[in-house]
């Protein structure tokens, strides 16, 4: 007999004084949450959504550090809601925060619901890089239930005019990303490059991008994850953990 949604077993952990729920096998949240997370700004009264949210690890970052706002989580794997669903209860955000049951191919909002949006998305082609034999991880990972095309598509029709979409991928795609934005009205804004080490190729870009606006690019110094190859991380690494406790 099939698992029921809410039997699945789940794992109990500690980040920064809250209690996290994730899945005792599969897909597990990863630095890129941290990243994304100290990345992504909000001004007073904004709605705020994340696509494919997992066990809602960004957006539970976010909620700490912005007391006063409403989240939205749109996630599509049963034991990953159910992950998602017993951290905002845990954690005391059930007025504050709504995980939501869906598809980004056709998310259950109204077009312009939406002050700002943010996701990390699937970063691989389905035939590009190890599958892994877990298929919360893979769905993760890799485009099997969702495009990354079409995470970029719902932002811009979740997002009011002028709203925002903040985004973490890799930096392999960056052009893929540019052009699909633009097609579909959302105007690459910031961008910053991720690298392992300085001396390091681009491994990740973080990108804001906003909706219906004029054609101006900044590009942020780059950010990197170690001081050297195989060394500690770097200051600003251990700024993004400390914002995250200090939430």
């Amino acid at each position: 007999m099939a698992k029921c949604w809410w039997n699945f077993p789940l794992r109990k952990e500690s980040l920064a004084g809250k209690v996290i729920y994730q899945p005792e096998k599969g897909y597990r949240y990863s630095l890129e949450a941290f990243l994304l997370s100290s990345f992504v700004s909000l001004r007073p009264g904004e709605r705020a959504l994340e696509l494919g949210a997992g066990c809602g690890i960004i957006t539970l970052l976010l909620s700490w550090r912005y007391p006063d706002h409403l989240f939205w989580g749109l996630e599509i794997q049963p034991p990953l809601l159910w992950s998602f669903a017993r951290n905002v209860k845990e954690n005391g955000l059930v007025k504050r925060v709504l995980p939501v049951a869906g598809d980004v191919k056709a998310p259950p909002f109204k077009p312009g619901a939406f002050d700002v949006v943010f996701s990390n998305p699937p970063f691989y082609p389905l035939a590009s890089g190890r599958l892994s034999p877990d298929l919360q991880e893979r769905c993760a990972r890799h485009e099997i239930l969702a495009s990354l095309e079409d995470f970029l598509k719902a932002a811009a029709f979740l997002l009011r005019n002028k709203g925002r979409f903040y985004l973490i991928c890799a930096a392999d795609r960056i052009v893929e990303v540019f052009s699909i934005l633009v097609k579909n009205r959302l105007e690459p804004k910031c961008l910053r490059l991720v690298h392992s080490y300085p001396g390091d190729v681009a491994r990740l870009f973080l990108l804001e991008a906003v909706k219906g606006a004029g054609r101006e690019l900044k590009i942020l110094p780059p950010l990197f994850i170690y001081h050297t190859r195989g060394g500690a991380y770097s200051e600003e690494v251990v700024r993004a953990f400390q914002l995250a406790e200090a939430g």
